[in-house]
């Protein structure tokens, strides 16, 4: 029998492309649902974007997955900003629609890039849980998506050499080993809900926020976290 800590270690091609697919089948049904006004919703996870802001980012994203611009700087704040711009005088509906066709084509491209683009997947699925938390709705940060975010939470934090964490997720069975196991640092201990673990993982607020709730986290910081920096 395989071990969790094998499962992670493994790197399924497949999987970031199922996240993605899970996540635009609920996500853009949603999304068509709102109001104008709500696309200028400033979110908590990226302060300085609206909704739409982080919408055009997540698709612009995915797009130069699919078409392999992938050009030095790509995904810097300056890239990021010129691709919102670029989007500026769209209607919320064509972002929207953007955002639907490249989220179902980027899992392919991704599937054969060896791992290098399994990250961005795992980003718009974070990204998705900010807007699910300015428009008040649930799910935020977990949701139909989850059972395919984490495993790819544990990969990723392994690859990037994060400290180490033994999680007790309410939502699993088992312990999650996230982060370098190799044995040099203690494992800090993480207990709680798995939207307060991705929240700490992705640099969110960890209170406050829609599904944000009681965890413990012991021997390591909040901070050292972090997986997309600042």
């Amino acid at each position: 029998m395989t071990s969790s800590a094998d499962v992670r270690d493994v790197r399924d091609p497949e999987l970031p492309g199922r996240l993605l697919i899970v996540e635009r089948d609920a996500l853009i049904p949603l999304l068509r649902a709102r109001s104008e006004a709500d696309f200028g919703i400033v979110t908590a996870g990226c302060p300085e974007w609206t909704v739409r802001d982080v919408l055009a980012h997540c698709s612009a994203v995915l797009l130069r997955v699919v078409e392999g611009r992938l050009e030095k700087g790509a995904f810097s704040p300056e890239s990021n900003a010129r691709d919102i711009a670029e989007r500026g005088d769209w209607t919320n509906a064509r972002v929207v629609d953007e955002l639907e066709r490249v989220m179902g084509e980027a899992g392919a491209v991704i599937a054969r890039a060896d791992g290098r683009l399994d990250g961005a997947a795992l980003g718009e699925w974070v990204h998705a849980g900010d807007v699910r938390e300015a428009l008040g709705e649930p799910g935020a940060y977990e949701g139909p998506g989850l059972a395919y975010a984490l495993p790819l939470l544990a990969r990723l934090s392994r690859e990037r050499g994060l400290v180490p964490l033994h999680a007790d997720v309410d939502e699993l069975d088992e312990p999650l080993r996230l982060g370098d196991v190799s044995g040099v640092r203690t494992p800090g201990r993480f207990i709680g809900g798995a939207a307060s673990l991705v929240r700490l993982y992705a640099g969110r607020p960890v209170s406050g926020g829609v599904g944000a709730g009681e965890f413990e986290l012991v021997g390591v910081e909040a901070g050292e976290l972090n997986m997309f920096g600042g």
